[in-house]
């Protein structure tokens, strides 16, 4: 096994005088399968094609771009394994001071909008020369969207990165189409019929038959336009029934072909079996490593896909709702692979994917009909076609935990309680809390307010006590301390001053006390971000109450963390703003004691009638030292 070729010297040792693939990639270069480069480079090589990486080159001059040569077939460009915005700045739009895909963890080393910038260099060096552009970035930028950075609805990332071809979702299929008709002498501007491919024409050539967008013009325009926009792009996002979605830009019609076929087991097996290095390139060992790996690199990955299909999640619209899953003997394989690490010290970190326990479809129709549109599969309720089985996983778990230099198994990708919780057979949930949980279980109820959680797209709060109530249950039964890790998150839209109080007041009700809490981040292409941009849900175009004010989401964040000294006087400020002043008090069931200095405030002795329990006579949250999302 080898890294990739990163220099002329790595081509020539190889015997390669010229390269069919230059990859351009705003991350490090780490080949391991949690990162999109090293599989689809991986994918590449294995069918026959030479492949040169160039990661996080400096985008102010043109030496970078130019240090493999110019490649035989295609550049290929992405911005990593996050939008590069994202990596960049906070929710507040601050500048991070870090970049865990960097060597060293140094924030700086890739430009804002990574794609854009990449594509134009190599069309201004090499315009002759096809650029095809994927991953996160692309993916989720492919139509029209909001952009929260420069508040403004920005064109589909093609017309401003001139790339001639995008990858969407998952790009093993794409990518060898593209690279056969490529080797085959075709044309990059004829290629124009490979599923999970976008590309622009002129509007006399667009598809018949196929689902059209509002248009740019009107899309900025018209927030319900945008909204309709958003609806039709999620409709059509299924292998079985998705059309050709088209959408004007300008002078030029956006065309996106029918979402990628998934990958079969024994394909998605294969994958996995590639000679990946598994760690990142010796090159960043000076800057003392790629701080990314860490997480991932004794984790396995065993499925693909979510149905949970929340709407602030990017999944549904990139990975897609049709689970994929792995072989038990791939999932074994990599298991002794892992072992034979010099550094591995027994512990699988992680068996998962998007949502760790799923490994069937949640029903049987949706293999012939693909699944049902603006449907939830768990939410508010589950559906009552849902087929839940954990057998397969926890079969597979058992296999693991016995692998010969295996001590322990842990799942920390998540767990949809709300699935699990469902499954009559508590054989799953038993072997989860006795072999798999490593002190800490998160898990992500998000919210408490049902009129947040519907416009999240995630089950009522009732869901998670019961789910709660059954683990402690257990972990008690077993002589076990271990807690529930919950993720919430502040702001999201339909998120009013008095829903964040309901939530700071059920979070003291159960005795939890987050360290960290997620403000809703309205990233590219969402449910969630269309709400946020155009105040109206896409499925129902009802109006949805939005905290854009940034004195009103800090006020809602601090909520969450009522018990913090600092946040007293911003709690007082939300409860006055709620007209919650019955919570300002020094009685058990107020949040915040008064200031002495505010006059106004007169519950010091209980004037007022502090608020019912929200979870009355329930078994309370036992999380001491809980992590929120990062």
């Amino acid at each position: 096994m080898a890294f990739l070729p990163v220099s002329k010297e790595d081509m020539k040792e190889r015997g390669i005088d010229k390269l069919d693939f230059v990859y351009i990639s705003g991350d490090a270069y780490v080949d391991h399968p949690s990162f999109g480069v090293s599989i689809i480079s991986r994918w590449l090589e294995y069918h026959g094609y030479t492949v040169g990486i160039i990661a996080q080159p400096d985008w102010r001059s043109n030496k970078d771009f130019e240090k493999l040569g110019t490649p035989r077939l295609a550049y290929l460009v992405t911005a990593g394994n996050i939008d590069s915005m994202v990596a960049h700045y906070t929710v507040a739009k601050r500048l991070r001071t870090d970049d865990a895909y960097t060597p060293g963890g140094k924030a700086g080393k890739r430009p804002d909008r990574a794609v854009t910038v990449y594509c134009r260099r190599l069309k201004e060096l090499h315009p002759e020369i096809p650029v095809l552009t994927g991953g996160l970035e692309a993916s989720l930028r492919r139509f029209a969207h909001y952009d929260y950075w420069s508040d403004s609805v920005m064109p589909s990332i093609l017309v401003d990165s001139k790339a001639d071809i995008l990858m969407y979702g998952m790009g093993e299929h794409s990518i060898i189409e593209l690279a056969d008709r490529l080797n085959r002498g075709e044309n990059v501007k004829d290629i124009t019929d490979v599923r999970g491919t976008c590309y622009l024409t002129k509007p006399e050539n667009t598809p018949f038959g196929s689902a059209e967008c509002p248009s740019l013009a009107q899309v900025r325009e018209n927030k319900k336009l945008y909204a309709k926009a958003t609806r039709i792009q999620y409709d059509q996002q299924d292998e079985i029934y998705g059309k050709t979605v088209i959408q004007r830009q300008g002078e030029l019609m956006l065309v996106q072909n029918p979402p990628p076929t998934s990958l079969t087991t024994e394909e998605l097996d294969l994958v996995y079996s590639l000679p990946y290095e598994r760690t990142y390139h010796p090159m960043y060992e000076k800057d003392g490593g790629v701080p990314g790996i860490e997480e991932v690199r004794f984790s396995i990955t065993h499925n693909r896909g979510c149905f949970g299909f929340c709407n602030f999640c990017s999944i549904a619209l990139h990975q897609g709702r049709r689970i994929q899953t792995r072989s038990e003997e791939s999932v074994l394989a990599e298991a002794e692979k892992l072992t034979k690490l010099p550094d591995f010290k027994g512990y699988i970190h992680d068996v998962g994917g998007a949502t760790a326990n799923f490994r069937y479809p949640s029903c049987e129709k949706q293999l012939e009909s693909g699944l049902c549109k603006g449907k939830k599969c768990l939410a508010p309720t589950p559906c009552k076609n849902l087929h839940v089985d954990h057998t397969e996983y926890l079969h597979m778990l058992r296999k693991l935990r016995n692998v010969p230099g295996v001590k322990k198994v842990f799942i920390r990708s998540g767990i949809r309680y709300d699935y699990l919780i469902e499954d009559k057979d508590e054989s799953f949930m038993n072997e989860l809390i006795e072999y798999h949980v490593s002190g800490q279980l998160k898990v992500a109820p998000e919210h408490c307010s049902a009129v947040v959680l519907d416009k999240m797209g995630k089950p009522h709060i009732e869901a998670y006590k019961k789910f709660q109530k059954k683990f402690y249950e257990i972990t008690k039964k077993k002589g076990k301390e271990q807690y529930l890790v919950p993720y919430l998150m502040s702001s999201h839209p339909g998120s009013t001053m008095k829903d964040a109080v309901e939530l700071a007041v059920f979070l003291k009700e159960n005795n939890i006390h987050p360290e960290q809490v997620q403000d809703f981040y309205p990233t590219p292409g969402t449910i969630s971000t269309a709400m946020f941009y155009t105040g109206l849900d896409p499925y129902t175009l009802e109006p949805v109450y939005v905290a854009k004010d940034k004195e009103e989401k800090a006020l809602q964040r601090a909520l969450l963390q009522y018990y913090k000294p600092q946040n007293r006087r911003k709690i007082i400020d939300a409860l006055k703003k709620a007209g919650r002043t019955d919570l300002i008090g020094n009685t058990k069931g107020c949040l915040v004691t008064p200031d002495p200095k505010d006059k106004t405030i007169i519950n010091a002795k209980n004037k007022n009638t502090p608020s019912k329990s929200l979870n009355k006579g329930k078994t309370k949250w036992q999380d001491k030292k809980p992590r929120g999302r990062k």
